[in-house]
């Protein structure tokens, strides 16, 4: 007999994941490897694709090879496993160029790009029947844009590409030679009608993108493909197990934290900041996302799954804060501090006479979509120490957060009550130290319950496999992804701490208007 496992790739912005899972979710064994993201010009955030297939061969090799992933032997069983399927995670909102034989045209432009922000200006131009069909802030670190970027720029490269695939969906065509996405990643593409769940062929059209570069739609649990023989050669594993389509990596993430029920809201804080909390059906909302969950949908795209207990939640709403651990590290290296010692101010209280920092150094996203915001310090005076500016940079940072979470919608009905007593699932390798976790929850005003799960979106891959390959049901998904995924600690709020806080925060939330002219 040999142990059933599964294959959970996540393919991140510097590095991709491997995660071996048994057939219930428990993670056995991880790998991964680093590849480099290049900016050839200011603004500009790009991979060679080739990287992340080496990459991946790589880590599902040594992934593969670990010791730990086969786990304890049950009975009968000689220590040896069989991978079941394998389940895909990737970056957001990227394009990669992509020949009709699967080979990348150009380097694939990320999301972390801003080179499209004058194809903003066509955006703006639509109906508005258009813009409310996206149901989305507009963005250039989206896939529309940069297409239309593409087409200005580099018009022959666009007319030799058969497909412009978001970064898991080209991985998944080296594995299986299938091409198809799914709908979390096709909504954060700024080409998608979010209320009809499906491409707005019109709207690219207009744009002047051909509607035949963008994949089926197809459900994130579906089999997307096999594996083909000069892949599984690559990656060690045999030819033929079932790939499935998979999930943008904030859908696949609230799969593995179990975070996935409507109501249930989740803070990941590490470059940036996401706030995520999930919806019974779709609810457009200014300077917040509004996407697709990992839930079944048909191939073309439709379907809902709102009302079904055994199932995650169909949508959800992010808050999207740019600033997060990049103004912190800027703030560390400017001020020539060690983390030990940034996360150490956090422990101080906060003190009238104290500097407030605004941290948008690269713009904001919720809720002011405004890219040309630029951070400052503000009531600086002589008896500021290193100590108060390394409080009001975290200080800024929470504030930042609390914006975000405030602009997040709520639809009635939705269990649980989303009010001050609900925690909020706090994940991410930038909130360990419990100092900073306080002033965070001092600062948010609700709980914060901290999840250990350091490959969720792995995990989330990995789960998708289950289903796809039929042996889990979304009935399992939901249990197990709860059971295994349990909170380590729980930060609650400290009243008057939180009053002294709520007072800087209306100051801090002045200086940024005024810096905005608004």
């Amino acid at each position: 007999m040999t142990a059933e496992r599964l294959l959970g790739i996540d393919l991140g912005t510097g590095s991709v994941k491997a995660v071996l899972t048994t057939t219930s979710g428990q993670v056995l064994a991880v790998a991964s490897q680093e590849y480099q993201v290049c900016s050839p010009h200011q603004g500009w955030a790009e991979t060679d694709p080739a990287q992340w297939w080496a990459a991946t061969v790589d880590a599902v090799r040594r992934v593969l090879a670990d010791p730990a992933a086969a786990g304890s032997p049950g009975p009968g069983t000689p220590g040896g496993f069989g991978v079941l399927g394998i389940g895909l995670s990737g970056q957001m909102h990227g394009v990669t160029l992509t020949a009709a034989d699967g080979a990348a045209l150009r380097p694939a432009i990320l999301h972390a790009d801003g080179r499209a922000i004058d194809e903003l200006a066509a955006y703006r131009a639509l109906e508005p029947a258009h813009e409310l069909r996206l149901a989305n802030p507009l963005s250039p670190n989206m896939a529309g844009p940069m297409l239309c970027w593409l087409l200005r720029h580099e018009p022959a490269l666009v007319a030799r590409a058969r497909w412009a695939l978001q970064p898991k969906d080209w991985l998944r065509l080296q594995l299986t030679g299938e091409v198809a996405t799914d709908a979390s990643d096709a909504c954060a593409t700024l080409l998608y009608d979010v209320p009809a769940d499906r491409w707005d062929e019109a709207l690219a059209a207009s744009l002047g993108i051909d509607p035949a570069l963008l994949p089926a739609v197809r459900a994130s649990c579906a089999v997307g493909g096999r594996l083909r023989p000069v892949a599984a050669r690559m990656v060690g594993l045999p030819p033929g197990i079932p790939v499935a389509v998979g999930a943008a990596d904030t859908a696949a993430g609230a799969l593995g934290t179990g975070l996935c029920r409507p109501g249930q809201t989740q803070l990941t804080v590490g470059t940036s900041a996401q706030l995520i909390t999930m919806l019974s059906r779709p609810t457009p909302t200014v300077g917040v996302h509004c996407y697709r969950t990992a839930t079944p949908v048909g191939d073309r795209g439709g379907g809902s799954a709102a009302g079904r207990p055994d199932v995650p939640s169909p949508w959800y709403a992010m808050g999207a804060v740019l600033n997060a651990g990049l103004a912190l590290n800027w703030v560390r290296i400017v001020l020539n501090a060690g983390w030990q010692e940034v996360y150490a101010a956090a422990a101080e209280p906060p003190r009238p006479q104290d500097p407030l920092f605004l941290p948008h150094l690269s713009g904001e996203r919720t809720p002011y979509v405004d890219p040309t915001l630029r951070a400052a310090w503000t009531g600086l005076s002589l008896g500021t120490d290193r100590t108060a500016m390394l409080r009001a940079a975290l200080e800024g940072v929470a504030f930042a957060v609390r914006g975000a979470l405030d602009c997040l919608p709520r639809v009635p009905g939705d269990p649980p009550a989303s009010d001050e007593t609900t925690p909020v699932g706090l994940v991410g390798g930038g909130t360990t130290d419990p100092g900073w976790r306080q002033m965070l929850a001092d600062i948010v005003g609700r709980p914060l319950a901290a999840y250990d799960v350091p490959v969720a979106s792995g995990r989330g891959a990995a789960l998708l496999a289950g289903v796809a390959v039929g042996v889990l049901s979304w009935e399992d998904v939901m249990d197990q992804a709860v059971r295994s995924a349990g909170v380590t600690s729980l930060t609650t709020p400290r009243p008057q701490v939180a009053a002294r806080y709520a007072s800087r925060r209306e100051r801090f939330d002045q200086h940024v208007r005024a810096l905005r002219g608004t």
